[in-house]
């Protein structure tokens, strides 16, 4: 009986050196993976940027390849990228909509309006709900549609010139040509 609890301590170990073994082998502890992936953009009905009295809808998202950009007027992170955001939208086509996450509308209108829009149009997400059915974690998050309105690629965090080449612009080509 005495012997039996010595391997105690040595079974718990064991146990241990396993959970700590599989948590430093994960890919990415940073990776914040999206249960929408191969699912369709949810359902809206929210007010356009700048646009009084016009609302968006998923239809609008629909019948062409997209970047859906979630961004704020208070977040560093989404003036940093948006500048490649505007060329990546300039140079290959895609179309760019913007969601106005969390944010005072008329000071969005104005910071689009001192550092350019590169957004087809913006969607208002005042209250952050729409941000919560899109599993959003903060701003910048980026969202890559099919023509069909399926997510096919979330970015969490900047899209720079290395995420574009290396993330954003294999996804878009597994995509197949633009219909």
């Amino acid at each position: 009986m005495n012997r039996a609890r010595l391997f105690i301590p040595v079974a718990l170990f064991v146990v241990l050196a396993s959970f700590l073994y599989l948590g430093f082998t994960l890919r990415d502890p940073h990776e914040l993976p999206s249960a929408l992936i191969d699912k369709p953009f949810p359902d809206f009905d929210l007010p356009i940027l700048g646009r009084p009295g016009e609302r968006a809808s998923l239809e609008d998202l629909v019948g062409e390849r997209r970047l859906v950009n979630v961004w704020a007027t208070w977040c560093p992170t989404c003036l940093a990228e948006h500048a490649e955001l505007g060329r990546i939208a300039e140079e290959t086509g895609i179309s760019l909509v913007g969601i106005n996450y969390k944010d005072d509308p008329h000071a969005a209108s104005q910071w689009l309006t001192r550092h350019g829009d590169p957004y087809d149009f913006n969607i208002v997400d005042v209250a952050g709900d729409f941000g919560v059915e899109l599993g959003v974690y903060g701003a910048p998050e980026t969202f890559l549609l099919d023509a069909d309105g399926i997510i096919r690629y979330k970015r969490v965090g900047d899209v720079n010139e290395g995420i574009w080449r290396e993330e954003l612009q294999p996804a878009m080509a597994a995509l197949g040509p633009p219909p």
